[in-house]
């Protein structure tokens, strides 16, 4: 039977009255870790409450959520704390700034400048504490344990080793340039794309690409045209090589129309030679079931 559990505050001197509190018992505390090449995840089950997670996506730092089965916290804000353990004397606790809890089932994302110094903290020992007052329920505590913490935050690296270099919203839209003037991928354009290419082979439901070629405008129209064609069918080419198949690839060119700056010197010139590269979901059609005909029995005869 789940239990809340209340602890005297003079436990820690600053706080003389009682609070609620929320921890699991320390014979209970386990950390779970779970995730895949988009986002990795450290978690510990709060007994009574919800749980306490770090959650780090691809191509971000990692973030400190608090996850509860109701509202018994109410809206506002609060303290995050590394709070240094009660059968620690002589250790004070760190105050990491303000969070605010809001409605739902995730009260609060950290800061990552704040996840960061909580995991240093559970290596030293340290609890992380979120502190809430409430006119209505008083003070409140949800506590973590660093019980079992080392094992678990060396499953949770491995985990994040594996992660994609960026999450999708980083690498939905890239501009792949062509400084030189010409129509060949230099290496920073392969990197880019290759970024990108791996995205897709990682996350099917990533299935198309809309390319769309510039230029600038030295030269004339119809050349600056062809030109922008050209560097829009080489990353066309890269993606084709390397396994993605043209019915997933949308190509346009554009010319000199739509700079991203104006074309009075060199430096602005360079930034208009480019494709700009999208990854889209889009949505297989449904496959229709085959009309069966209707035989006449009359015709049979």
């Amino acid at each position: 039977m789940r239990q809340r559990y209340f602890i005297l505050l003079s436990l820690f001197a600053s706080f003389p009255c009682l609070a609620l509190t929320f921890q699991t018992r320390l014979e209970n505390v386990e950390w779970k870790v779970e995730g895949d090449k988009f986002e990795c995840r450290l978690i510990q089950p709060i007994t009574d409450f919800g749980s306490g997670v770090f959650v780090r996506r691809a191509g971000e730092q990692a973030v400190f959520r608090l996850n509860a089965y109701n509202s018994v916290l109410g809206e506002g804000s609060a303290t995050l704390l590394a709070a240094a353990a009660p059968w620690q004397p002589g250790r004070g606790d760190i105050d990491l700034g303000a969070v605010w809890i809001g409605r739902g089932n995730v009260l609060f994302n950290s800061s990552q400048a704040q996840a960061g110094r909580l995991f240093r903290g559970l290596l030293e020992g340290r609890s992380p504490l979120v502190r809430h007052y409430s006119p209505t329920s008083g003070l409140s505590e949800v506590r973590l344990l660093p019980v079992k913490f080392r094992q678990a935050y060396g499953d949770y690296e491995a985990c994040t080793a594996k992660l994609l270099p960026k999450n999708f919203e980083q690498v939905r839209q890239s501009q792949v340039g062509f400084p030189g003037g010409g129509i060949e991928l230099d290496v920073n354009a392969k990197v880019n794309l290759h970024v990108m290419l791996e995205y897709m082979k990682a996350d099917p439901t990533v299935n198309h690409i809309l390319l769309e070629g510039y230029s600038d405008n030295v030269g004339n129209r119809l050349t600056n045209r062809e030109l922008s064609r050209r560097r829009a069918l080489a990353v066309m080419n890269y993606f084709k090589e390397n396994g993605i198949q043209e019915s997933q690839i949308t190509m346009r060119f554009h010319g000199e129309q739509y700079p991203l700056a104006p074309n009075n010197n060199a430096a602005n010139r360079a930034k208009n030679r480019r494709v700009s590269v999208r990854l889209e979901r889009v949505p297989e059609p449904e496959k229709t079931a085959p009309s069966v005909g209707v035989v006449n029995p009359a015709t049979l005869s």
